[in-house]
Protein backbone atom coordinates (compact mmCIF):
# COMPACT_ATOMS: atom_id res chain seq x y z
CA UNK A 1 0.00 0.00 0.00
CA UNK A 2 1.37 3.41 -0.97
CA UNK A 3 1.05 6.29 1.50
CA UNK A 4 0.43 9.91 0.44
CA UNK A 5 -0.01 12.98 2.59
CA UNK A 6 -2.60 14.22 0.05
CA UNK A 7 -4.34 12.08 -2.57
CA UNK A 8 -6.24 13.70 -5.44
CA UNK A 9 -8.77 11.58 -7.29
CA UNK A 10 -9.06 12.85 -10.86
CA UNK A 11 -6.38 14.53 -12.98
CA UNK A 12 -8.54 16.80 -15.11
CA UNK A 13 -7.94 20.53 -15.24
CA UNK A 14 -8.97 21.07 -11.63
CA UNK A 15 -7.18 18.03 -10.23
CA UNK A 16 -3.99 18.80 -12.13
CA UNK A 17 -4.07 22.40 -10.89
CA UNK A 18 -4.58 21.24 -7.30
CA UNK A 19 -1.72 18.78 -7.58
CA UNK A 20 0.75 21.30 -8.99
CA UNK A 21 -0.23 24.11 -6.61
CA UNK A 22 -0.05 21.89 -3.53
CA UNK A 23 3.28 20.43 -4.59
CA UNK A 24 4.71 23.91 -5.06
CA UNK A 25 3.43 24.76 -1.60
CA UNK A 26 5.54 21.94 -0.19
CA UNK A 27 2.93 19.21 0.27
CA UNK A 28 3.46 15.57 -0.70
CA UNK A 29 0.76 14.83 -3.26
CA UNK A 30 -0.21 11.89 -5.48
CA UNK A 31 -2.84 12.14 -8.20
CA UNK A 32 -4.89 9.10 -9.23
CA UNK A 33 -6.53 9.13 -12.66
CA UNK A 34 -8.83 6.41 -13.99
CA UNK A 35 -7.94 6.96 -17.67
CA UNK A 36 -5.07 4.84 -19.03
CA UNK A 37 -3.46 7.91 -20.62
CA UNK A 38 -4.22 11.40 -21.88
CA UNK A 39 -4.23 12.43 -25.53
CA UNK A 40 -5.13 15.51 -27.56
CA UNK A 41 -8.82 14.84 -27.84
CA UNK A 42 -11.81 16.84 -26.75
CA UNK A 43 -12.59 20.45 -27.19
CA UNK A 44 -11.62 24.06 -27.02
CA UNK A 45 -11.70 26.07 -23.84
CA UNK A 46 -11.59 29.71 -22.67
CA UNK A 47 -9.18 30.78 -19.93
CA UNK A 48 -9.89 34.19 -18.43
CA UNK A 49 -7.54 36.60 -16.66
CA UNK A 50 -8.69 35.25 -13.29
CA UNK A 51 -7.17 31.88 -14.25
CA UNK A 52 -4.09 33.16 -16.08
CA UNK A 53 -3.04 34.73 -12.77
CA UNK A 54 -3.09 31.26 -11.21
CA UNK A 55 -1.10 29.80 -14.09
CA UNK A 56 1.44 32.57 -13.52
CA UNK A 57 2.06 31.07 -10.06
CA UNK A 58 2.50 27.65 -11.67
CA UNK A 59 5.03 28.94 -14.20
CA UNK A 60 2.95 27.93 -17.23
CA UNK A 61 1.43 31.28 -18.20
CA UNK A 62 4.05 32.13 -20.85
CA UNK A 63 3.78 28.71 -22.52
CA UNK A 64 -0.02 29.04 -22.59
CA UNK A 65 0.19 32.52 -24.07
CA UNK A 66 2.48 31.22 -26.81
CA UNK A 67 0.18 28.40 -27.88
CA UNK A 68 -3.24 30.06 -27.57
CA UNK A 69 -5.39 32.54 -29.47
CA UNK A 70 -5.78 36.04 -28.00
CA UNK A 71 -9.12 37.54 -29.05
CA UNK A 72 -9.44 41.31 -28.85
CA UNK A 73 -13.17 41.05 -28.12
CA UNK A 74 -15.88 38.66 -27.05
CA UNK A 75 -18.55 39.31 -29.68
CA UNK A 76 -22.21 38.52 -29.12
CA UNK A 77 -24.37 38.54 -32.24
CA UNK A 78 -28.00 37.96 -33.08
CA UNK A 79 -28.27 34.52 -34.62
CA UNK A 80 -30.54 35.53 -37.49
CA UNK A 81 -29.60 39.10 -38.38
CA UNK A 82 -25.97 39.07 -37.31
CA UNK A 83 -26.46 42.36 -35.45
CA UNK A 84 -23.99 42.90 -32.64
CA UNK A 85 -25.49 42.59 -29.17
CA UNK A 86 -22.21 43.18 -27.32
CA UNK A 87 -18.51 43.79 -27.92
CA UNK A 88 -16.70 42.99 -24.70
CA UNK A 89 -13.08 44.23 -24.87
CA UNK A 90 -10.36 41.68 -24.18
CA UNK A 91 -6.84 41.69 -25.69
CA UNK A 92 -4.60 44.46 -24.33
CA UNK A 93 -7.56 45.85 -22.40
CA UNK A 94 -7.79 42.65 -20.34
CA UNK A 95 -4.09 42.70 -19.56
CA UNK A 96 -4.27 46.31 -18.38
CA UNK A 97 -7.60 46.21 -16.55
CA UNK A 98 -7.69 42.66 -15.18
CA UNK A 99 -4.00 41.87 -14.80
CA UNK A 100 -3.69 39.06 -17.34
CA UNK A 101 -4.73 37.98 -20.83
CA UNK A 102 -7.90 36.27 -22.02
CA UNK A 103 -7.12 33.28 -24.25
CA UNK A 104 -8.84 30.47 -26.11
CA UNK A 105 -6.98 27.19 -26.58
CA UNK A 106 -7.41 23.49 -27.26
CA UNK A 107 -8.28 21.79 -23.99
CA UNK A 108 -5.81 18.99 -24.67
CA UNK A 109 -2.92 21.41 -25.20
CA UNK A 110 -3.71 23.24 -21.97
CA UNK A 111 -4.07 19.97 -20.08
CA UNK A 112 -0.68 18.77 -21.31
CA UNK A 113 0.90 21.95 -19.93
CA UNK A 114 -0.71 21.37 -16.57
CA UNK A 115 0.34 17.71 -16.42
CA UNK A 116 3.92 18.69 -17.21
CA UNK A 117 3.84 20.99 -14.15
CA UNK A 118 3.34 18.01 -11.81
CA UNK A 119 6.30 16.45 -10.08
CA UNK A 120 7.49 13.39 -12.04
CA UNK A 121 6.11 10.10 -10.81
CA UNK A 122 3.19 11.57 -8.87
CA UNK A 123 0.48 11.06 -11.51
CA UNK A 124 -0.82 7.48 -11.57
CA UNK A 125 -2.95 6.32 -14.52
CA UNK A 126 -5.41 3.43 -14.73
CA UNK A 127 -6.56 4.00 -11.17
CA UNK A 128 -10.32 3.51 -11.20
CA UNK A 129 -11.54 4.07 -7.65
CA UNK A 130 -13.71 1.21 -6.35
CA UNK A 131 -13.75 1.93 -2.63
CA UNK A 132 -12.85 4.60 -0.11
CA UNK A 133 -12.94 4.64 3.69
CA UNK A 134 -12.14 7.42 6.14
CA UNK A 135 -11.22 5.78 9.46
CA UNK A 136 -10.57 9.04 11.27
CA UNK A 137 -6.79 8.85 11.15
CA UNK A 138 -6.51 8.57 7.38
CA UNK A 139 -8.30 7.53 4.21
CA UNK A 140 -7.90 4.19 2.43
CA UNK A 141 -8.45 4.07 -1.34
CA UNK A 142 -8.98 0.87 -3.35
CA UNK A 143 -8.62 0.67 -7.12
CA UNK A 144 -9.92 -1.72 -9.76
CA UNK A 145 -6.41 -2.95 -10.57
CA UNK A 146 -6.11 -4.37 -7.05
CA UNK A 147 -3.84 -1.66 -5.67
CA UNK A 148 -4.43 0.36 -2.53
CA UNK A 149 -3.33 3.76 -1.27
CA UNK A 150 -3.65 5.63 1.99
CA UNK A 151 -3.65 9.38 2.50
CA UNK A 152 -4.07 11.94 5.25
CA UNK A 153 -6.69 13.71 3.12
CA UNK A 154 -8.41 13.03 -0.20
CA UNK A 155 -9.48 15.68 -2.70
CA UNK A 156 -12.30 14.68 -5.02
CA UNK A 157 -11.62 16.27 -8.41
CA UNK A 158 -13.38 13.47 -10.27
CA UNK A 159 -16.16 15.33 -12.04
CA UNK A 160 -19.93 15.40 -11.96
CA UNK A 161 -20.13 11.64 -11.34
CA UNK A 162 -17.61 11.87 -8.50
CA UNK A 163 -17.04 8.78 -6.39
CA UNK A 164 -15.83 11.01 -3.57
CA UNK A 165 -19.09 12.93 -3.68
CA UNK A 166 -20.93 9.60 -3.45
CA UNK A 167 -18.89 8.69 -0.37
CA UNK A 168 -19.94 11.97 1.26
CA UNK A 169 -23.57 12.20 0.16
CA UNK A 170 -24.62 8.86 -1.29
CA UNK A 171 -25.44 7.83 -4.84
CA UNK A 172 -27.56 10.24 -6.87
CA UNK A 173 -27.61 10.67 -10.62
CA UNK A 174 -27.03 14.19 -11.96
CA UNK A 175 -29.96 16.04 -13.47
CA UNK A 176 -30.37 16.26 -17.23
CA UNK A 177 -30.79 19.96 -18.04
CA UNK A 178 -32.93 19.51 -21.15
CA UNK A 179 -30.09 20.76 -23.34
CA UNK A 180 -27.41 19.14 -25.45
CA UNK A 181 -24.16 20.60 -26.70
CA UNK A 182 -22.55 19.97 -30.09
CA UNK A 183 -18.78 20.12 -30.54
CA UNK A 184 -16.76 20.32 -33.73
CA UNK A 185 -13.22 21.29 -34.67
CA UNK A 186 -12.72 22.68 -38.20
CA UNK A 187 -9.60 23.34 -40.26
CA UNK A 188 -9.26 27.10 -40.74
CA UNK A 189 -8.11 26.65 -44.35
CA UNK A 190 -11.48 25.14 -45.13
CA UNK A 191 -13.22 28.14 -43.59
CA UNK A 192 -11.06 30.53 -45.62
CA UNK A 193 -12.42 29.08 -48.85
CA UNK A 194 -15.99 30.08 -47.92
CA UNK A 195 -15.24 33.79 -48.35
CA UNK A 196 -16.70 34.65 -44.93
CA UNK A 197 -14.89 36.20 -41.99
CA UNK A 198 -14.96 34.02 -38.88
CA UNK A 199 -14.31 36.13 -35.80
CA UNK A 200 -11.79 34.95 -33.18
CA UNK A 201 -14.36 34.74 -30.38
CA UNK A 202 -18.08 35.07 -31.12
CA UNK A 203 -21.33 33.77 -29.65
CA UNK A 204 -24.41 33.61 -31.86
CA UNK A 205 -27.69 33.85 -29.91
CA UNK A 206 -31.38 33.28 -30.39
CA UNK A 207 -34.21 32.84 -27.91
CA UNK A 208 -33.62 29.20 -27.02
CA UNK A 209 -30.19 28.20 -28.38
CA UNK A 210 -26.72 29.46 -29.17
CA UNK A 211 -23.46 28.67 -30.92
CA UNK A 212 -20.06 29.76 -29.59
CA UNK A 213 -17.07 29.75 -31.97
CA UNK A 214 -13.40 30.57 -31.52
CA UNK A 215 -9.83 29.69 -32.47
CA UNK A 216 -7.92 27.11 -30.40
CA UNK A 217 -4.30 27.82 -31.40
CA UNK A 218 -1.95 30.77 -31.69
CA UNK A 219 -1.62 30.09 -35.41
CA UNK A 220 -5.43 30.19 -35.65
CA UNK A 221 -5.39 27.11 -37.86
CA UNK A 222 -8.21 25.46 -35.93
CA UNK A 223 -11.68 26.85 -35.36
CA UNK A 224 -13.98 25.29 -32.81
CA UNK A 225 -17.66 25.58 -32.09
CA UNK A 226 -19.82 24.47 -29.20
CA UNK A 227 -23.59 24.83 -28.93
CA UNK A 228 -26.45 24.78 -26.49
CA UNK A 229 -29.65 23.36 -27.99
CA UNK A 230 -32.89 22.15 -26.35
CA UNK A 231 -33.36 18.38 -26.48
CA UNK A 232 -36.34 16.74 -24.73
CA UNK A 233 -34.49 13.75 -23.25
CA UNK A 234 -31.08 12.13 -23.32
CA UNK A 235 -32.00 8.75 -24.76
CA UNK A 236 -28.54 7.55 -25.79
CA UNK A 237 -25.93 5.42 -24.07
CA UNK A 238 -22.64 7.00 -23.12
CA UNK A 239 -21.46 10.50 -22.38
CA UNK A 240 -21.65 11.62 -26.03
CA UNK A 241 -22.80 10.37 -29.41
CA UNK A 242 -22.01 11.31 -33.00
CA UNK A 243 -24.09 14.05 -34.55
CA UNK A 244 -24.04 15.38 -38.13
CA UNK A 245 -23.97 18.50 -40.23
CA UNK A 246 -27.58 17.76 -41.20
CA UNK A 247 -28.61 17.78 -37.55
CA UNK A 248 -26.75 21.06 -37.10
CA UNK A 249 -28.53 22.57 -40.10
CA UNK A 250 -31.86 21.62 -38.59
CA UNK A 251 -30.92 22.99 -35.17
CA UNK A 252 -29.71 26.31 -36.59
CA UNK A 253 -32.14 26.77 -39.45
CA UNK A 254 -32.65 30.49 -40.04
CA UNK A 255 -29.33 31.49 -38.54
CA UNK A 256 -26.98 33.91 -40.28
CA UNK A 257 -25.11 32.80 -43.46
CA UNK A 258 -21.81 32.80 -41.52
CA UNK A 259 -23.20 30.15 -39.20
CA UNK A 260 -24.53 28.18 -42.18
CA UNK A 261 -21.07 28.30 -43.78
CA UNK A 262 -19.54 27.08 -40.54
CA UNK A 263 -21.98 24.18 -40.43
CA UNK A 264 -21.27 23.36 -44.08
CA UNK A 265 -17.57 23.00 -43.21
CA UNK A 266 -18.33 20.51 -40.45
CA UNK A 267 -16.84 17.07 -41.02
CA UNK A 268 -17.28 15.45 -37.60
CA UNK A 269 -19.48 16.71 -34.80
CA UNK A 270 -20.52 15.11 -31.52
CA UNK A 271 -23.24 15.96 -29.04
CA UNK A 272 -23.41 15.37 -25.32
CA UNK A 273 -25.97 15.99 -22.58
CA UNK A 274 -25.60 19.05 -20.37
CA UNK A 275 -25.93 17.73 -16.83
CA UNK A 276 -26.31 19.55 -13.55
CA UNK A 277 -26.77 19.13 -9.82
CA UNK A 278 -28.48 21.19 -7.17
CA UNK A 279 -26.11 23.03 -4.80
CA UNK A 280 -24.57 20.57 -2.36
CA UNK A 281 -25.31 20.84 1.38
CA UNK A 282 -21.63 20.26 2.18
CA UNK A 283 -18.30 20.33 0.38
CA UNK A 284 -16.32 18.18 2.81
CA UNK A 285 -16.61 15.70 5.64
CA UNK A 286 -13.85 14.31 7.78
CA UNK A 287 -10.74 13.93 5.65
CA UNK A 288 -12.44 14.21 2.25
CA UNK A 289 -13.16 17.40 0.29
CA UNK A 290 -14.56 18.21 -3.16
CA UNK A 291 -13.67 20.69 -5.89
CA UNK A 292 -14.84 21.64 -9.38
CA UNK A 293 -17.62 19.66 -11.06
CA UNK A 294 -17.63 17.18 -8.18
CA UNK A 295 -18.80 20.06 -6.02
CA UNK A 296 -20.62 22.67 -8.15
CA UNK A 297 -21.19 21.48 -11.75
CA UNK A 298 -22.62 24.02 -14.15
CA UNK A 299 -23.61 24.39 -17.76
CA UNK A 300 -20.66 25.53 -19.90
CA UNK A 301 -22.39 28.71 -21.08
CA UNK A 302 -20.16 31.11 -19.14
CA UNK A 303 -16.86 29.44 -20.12
CA UNK A 304 -15.89 29.38 -16.45
CA UNK A 305 -16.61 25.81 -15.31
CA UNK A 306 -12.98 24.66 -15.51
CA UNK A 307 -11.95 28.08 -14.24
CA UNK A 308 -13.97 27.60 -11.06
CA UNK A 309 -12.29 24.20 -10.50
CA UNK A 310 -8.87 25.83 -10.87
CA UNK A 311 -9.87 28.66 -8.52
CA UNK A 312 -11.06 26.00 -6.05
CA UNK A 313 -7.63 24.35 -6.28
CA UNK A 314 -5.89 27.64 -5.53
CA UNK A 315 -8.12 28.50 -2.57
CA UNK A 316 -7.85 25.00 -1.11
CA UNK A 317 -4.07 25.30 -1.33
CA UNK A 318 -4.19 28.67 0.46
CA UNK A 319 -6.32 27.22 3.25
CA UNK A 320 -4.13 24.16 3.75
CA UNK A 321 -1.08 26.40 3.87
CA UNK A 322 -2.85 28.46 6.53
CA UNK A 323 -3.67 25.51 8.81
CA UNK A 324 -1.34 22.68 7.79
CA UNK A 325 -2.48 19.06 7.59
CA UNK A 326 -2.83 18.97 11.37
CA UNK A 327 -6.09 20.94 11.24
CA UNK A 328 -7.83 19.98 8.03
CA UNK A 329 -11.25 20.58 9.60
CA UNK A 330 -10.45 24.29 9.80
CA UNK A 331 -8.84 24.27 6.36
CA UNK A 332 -11.90 22.71 4.72
CA UNK A 333 -14.25 25.09 6.54
CA UNK A 334 -12.20 28.10 5.40
CA UNK A 335 -12.16 26.72 1.86
CA UNK A 336 -15.94 26.43 1.67
CA UNK A 337 -16.52 29.81 3.35
CA UNK A 338 -14.21 31.49 0.84
CA UNK A 339 -15.48 29.69 -2.27
CA UNK A 340 -19.18 28.93 -1.92
CA UNK A 341 -20.59 32.38 -2.72
CA UNK A 342 -18.44 33.00 -5.79
CA UNK A 343 -18.80 29.50 -7.20
CA UNK A 344 -22.56 29.58 -6.62
CA UNK A 345 -22.89 32.95 -8.34
CA UNK A 346 -20.96 31.76 -11.38
CA UNK A 347 -22.99 28.54 -11.41
CA UNK A 348 -26.26 30.51 -11.41
CA UNK A 349 -25.19 32.93 -14.17
CA UNK A 350 -23.79 30.11 -16.28
CA UNK A 351 -26.93 28.01 -15.94
CA UNK A 352 -29.09 31.02 -16.84
CA UNK A 353 -27.06 31.52 -20.05
CA UNK A 354 -27.04 35.30 -19.85
CA UNK A 355 -23.27 35.95 -19.61
CA UNK A 356 -22.05 38.71 -21.96
CA UNK A 357 -25.19 38.60 -24.10
CA UNK A 358 -25.42 42.35 -23.62
CA UNK A 359 -22.79 45.02 -23.01
CA UNK A 360 -22.03 44.26 -19.36
CA UNK A 361 -18.95 44.68 -17.19
CA UNK A 362 -17.19 41.31 -16.59
CA UNK A 363 -14.73 42.71 -14.03
CA UNK A 364 -16.25 40.75 -11.13
CA UNK A 365 -15.10 37.56 -12.86
CA UNK A 366 -12.01 38.57 -14.81
CA UNK A 367 -10.54 41.02 -12.31
CA UNK A 368 -10.62 38.54 -9.45
CA UNK A 369 -7.24 37.45 -8.05
CA UNK A 370 -7.66 34.49 -5.72
CA UNK A 371 -4.25 35.03 -4.14
CA UNK A 372 -5.00 38.65 -3.23
CA UNK A 373 -8.53 38.47 -1.82
CA UNK A 374 -8.52 38.46 2.01
CA UNK A 375 -9.05 35.01 3.52
CA UNK A 376 -12.30 35.30 5.47
CA UNK A 377 -13.12 33.31 8.56
CA UNK A 378 -16.47 31.68 9.19
CA UNK A 379 -17.86 34.55 11.27
CA UNK A 380 -16.99 37.20 8.68
CA UNK A 381 -18.69 35.15 5.95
Amino acid sequence: MSVSRIAIVGAGLGGAAAGALLQRAGFTVDIFEQAPAFSRIGAGIHMGPNILKIFRRLGIEDALLAMSSHPDFWMSRDGASGDYLARIPLGDFAVKEYGAAYVTVHRGDLHALQIAALQPGTLHFDKCLTGIEDDGSGVDLRFADGTHARADIVIGADGINSRIREALLGEEKPNYSGWVGHRALIDAEKLARTGFEFEPCVKWWSADRHLMAYHTTGERNEYYYVTGVPHPAWDFDGSSVPSSADEMREAFDGYHPIVQALVDCTVEVSKWPLLNRSPLPLWSRGRMVLLGDACHPMKPHMAQGAGMAIEDAAMLTRCLQETGLGDTETAFRLYEVNRRARASRVQAVSNANTWLRTQEDPAWVFGYDIFEVPLRDEVAA
